[in-house]
C-alpha cells in the first residue's frame, strides 16, 4: 500500500496519463505520431531533478514535464499539449485510488475467511448474549462471528461502490470547457486507462467523489474497531471468554510480568479514530472557490495515503488476531450459569402467557422470581419450581423445558445459512 503512495507510483501515473493523452491525440491528427512514441518510449523521471527543479517552479507539474522533457527531447513541446495541471493530477490519483481500493478488497476478502472459518468453528458454542454490558439470553460465539461476517460483506459492497464513484478522469481544461482539446480525446484516454470520463467538471474532479470514498474507510475503520472491542471486552481478567494471541517471548507489561493485554485490539480502535477525523478533512474539501482553488490539495496528499495505509493495517491485523484468537468455551458456559438461570426468564414469560396469563401478571411472577435470584444468590429455576403461583400454570415438566438451551438455539443453523448462503441437505 505504501508503494501505491509513493512519489515514484505518483509520477508513473502522471507519465502513464501524459502518454496516453499524446497518443490519443495523435489518433487524432493533433500530435504527429512520432512524437506520441517519443513521449511513450523515452519519457522517463528522476525524482531528484523533479525535486531540484521545483525549488524554482514552485510547480509540481511544471516540474515534473520539464523534467520528463529532458528525457524526451525536441517531441517533448507535444508533452501535455492543450492539458492543464489537474487534467494530469486527477486523472492520475483515480489510478492511484482505484489500486488502493483493490488492495483493501483483497484484504477485506481475508479478513472474512479468517471470521467465516472461526464461525463455523464456534457456530455451537453456547455463551451469554449481553445488553447494556449486562446477561440477557444465551447465544453462540459463532452468532457473534457470522454478525461480524455480514457486517463485513457490507463494506466490500460499499467500497466496491466507491471504488467506481472515484475511477473517472477528465481532460476537460482549465474550467471544463474542452476549449483545446474535444471530449473524444478524453474519452479515448479514459477507455485506455479503464476510468469513466467525468460527465462534467470545473477544473478538477469534483470532491464529493473522494469525500465518498473517504467516508467509506472510516465505515470499515468503525467495523473493525467494533469488532476488536468485543474482543478487548471478552478479554477482561472477570470475562475471560476471548483472548487475541499473545506471542512466545511477548511481553505485556514493564512493570506487571502477568500481563498479557490486547495490544491489538487497542491499535485498531485508535487507528478508527483517525480515519473517523479524515472524512471531516474530506467533506470540506468538497466547497472549492469557483471553478478550483488549491485548498484541498495539501489537504489529499495527507488524508489520502494516510486513509489508506491506516486501514490496510487495521486489516491485516485484525486477520491475524481472528485467526489467532484463543476462545474458552468451558468460561464461556461459566459464565452463562453464573446468572443462575435468570436468562431464560423470557422463555418462561411467553409459556405463562400461552397458558392464559395476562402479560402483566406472567412478568411479575417471572420478574418476582429473577429479583429473588439476584439478591438471595439463589437459583432461578429451582425459585419458580418453589413458587406456587406458578407451578399452578406451569407443570414441573414445563419448566424444566423452558430452560432447555438446544431449544434457545435451535435457529442458529437457520442464520448461518443466510449468511453464509448455506444449503439445507
Amino acid at each position: 500500500m505504501g508503494r501505491i503512495w509513493s512519489d515514484q507510483r505518483k509520477y508513473e501515473t502522471w507519465l502513464q496519463v501524459e502518454a496516453a493523452a499524446a497518443e490519443a491525440m495523435a489518433k487524432a491528427g493533433i500530435v504527429p505520431p512520432d512524437a506520441a512514441r517519443d513521449i511513450r518510449e523515452r519519457g522517463a523521471f528522476d525524482i531528484a531533478r523533479i525535486e531540484e527543479i521545483e525549488e524554482v517552479t514552485q510547480h509540481d507539474v511544471i516540474a515534473f514535464t520539464t523534467a520528463v522533457a529532458e528525457h524526451v527531447g525536441p517531441s517533448a513541446r507535444w508533452l501535455h499539449f492543450g492539458l492543464t495541471s489537474s487534467d494530469v493530477i486527477d486523472t492520475a490519483q483515480a489510478l492511484q485510488m482505484r489500486e488502493a481500493c483493490d488492495l483493501i478488497l483483497a484484504d477485506l476478502d481475508r479478513l472474512m475467511q479468517a471470521v467465516h472459518t472461526r464461525a463455523l468453528e464456534h457456530r455451537r458454542t453456547p455463551m451469554i448474549g449481553r445488553t447494556h454490558g449486562v446477561h440477557a439470553e444465551p447465544m453462540t460465539f459463532g452468532l457473534k462471528l457470522a454478525l461480524w461476517y455480514a457486517e463485513l460483506t457490507r463494506d466490500v459492497a460499499r467500497l466496491r461502490r466507491a471504488r467506481d464513484v472515484i475511477a473517472v478522469g477528465k481532460l476537460s481544461g482549465a474550467v471544463g470547457t474542452f476549449a483545446h482539446l474535444p471530449p473524444s480525446i478524453e474519452n479515448d484516454v479514459c477507455r485506455t486507462l479503464g476510468l469513466t470520463p467525468a460527465p462534467v467538471a470545473s477544473q478538477v474532479i469534483q470532491r464529493d467523489r473522494h469525500a465518498e470514498l473517504i467516508a467509506v474507510l472510516a465505515i470499515i475503520g468503525s467495523s473493525l474497531e467494533k469488532f476488536a472491542l468485543e474482543i478487548r471486552g471478552l478479554q477482561k481478567t472477570e470475562i475471560g471468554e476471548v483472548e487475541e494471541p499473545f506471542g512466545k517471548g511477548q511481553k505485556g507489561s514493564s512493570a506487571m510480568p502477568h500481563k498479557r493485554n490486547p495490544i491489538g485490539c487497542e491499535q485498531i480502535v485508535g487507528l478508527a479514530r483517525l480515519l473517523r477525523g479524515h472524512v471531516s478533512a474530506a467533506l470540506e474539501n468538497n466547497a472549492l472557490w469557483h471553478e478550483r482553488d488549491i485548498s484541498h490539495s495539501s489537504v489529499e496528499r495527507v488524508i489520502l495515503p494516510d486513509s489508506f495505509i491506516a486501514l490496510d493495517h487495521m486489516l491485516r491485523r485484525l486477520t491475524r488476531i481472528v485467526s489467532g484468537m484463543v476462545v474458552y468455551p468451558d468460561r464461556m458456559r461459566e459464565n452463562l450459569d453464573r446468572s443462575r438461570g435468570v436468562v431464560f426468564s423470557g422463555t418462561v414469560l411467553l409459556e405463562l402467557a400461552r397458558r392464559g396469563v395476562s402479560r402483566e401478571q406472567a412478568y411479575e411472577l417471572v420478574q418476582r422470581n429473577a429479583m429473588r435470584s439476584f439478591h438471595e444468590k439463589r437459583d432461578f429455576k429451582t425459585l419458580l419450581l418453589t413458587d406456587p403461583d406458578v407451578t399452578r400454570i406451569l407443570t414441573p415438566t414445563e419448566i424444566e423445558h423452558a430452560f432447555d438451551l438446544d431449544d434457545q438455539l435451535k435457529h442458529v443453523d437457520d442464520v448461518f445459512g443466510r449468511v453464509f448462503q448455506e444449503v439445507a441437505v
